[in-house]
């Protein structure tokens, strides 16, 4: 088998059968993202206690790509640190853009397998929502915590 027909297995089996597609209850943080360019919609929810993601799930409806890529996002910063999540997202968007090093990529784990949408401009804003969401949850969580200062 090749590399590129495992990586497509790798996605295939992340958009059938995903690890964290369901509703949660009581998520610290939720947050929307949608792709209008091609409906992709999806609501982020997360467990965040003392900076760490203990648990996430992801709602919603959209192609293949983008249903995988969010579940492989979760797989990857459920147990991580915000910030080690922020630093996994930046890692993500440059391999999309084909900025990332080998060894960044390699960090990735399952979620190298979505790199080959780089050349496809039209998947890339697919790939990226979960991601895109993550980073503006965080984002906004900081925000919000600067008020509290």
């Amino acid at each position: 088998m090749d590399l590129k027909q495992m990586y497509r297995e790798i996605v295939n089996e992340h958009n059938l059968h995903p690890t964290h597609k369901h509703d949660m209850e009581n998520p610290t943080m939720v947050l929307r993202g949608v792709n209008p360019s091609c409906g992709d919609d999806i609501s982020l929810k997360l467990k965040v206690e003392d900076g760490v993601i203990k648990d996430g799930s992801f709602v919603g409806s959209g192609c293949a790509i983008s249903q995988a890529s969010a579940d492989m996002m979760l797989d990857l910063v459920i147990g991580k640190s915000e910030d080690e999540a922020k630093r996994l997202a930046e890692i993500f968007m440059n391999m999309i853009k084909g900025k990332a090093s080998e060894e960044e990529i390699e960090e990735l784990d399952e979620a190298a397998a979505l790199e080959d949408v780089s050349h496809m401009p039209a998947r890339v804003k697919c790939a990226q929502l979960g991601w895109r969401t993550l980073n503006e949850m965080m984002e906004e969580d900081e925000k919000n915590d600067s008020h509290k200062n």
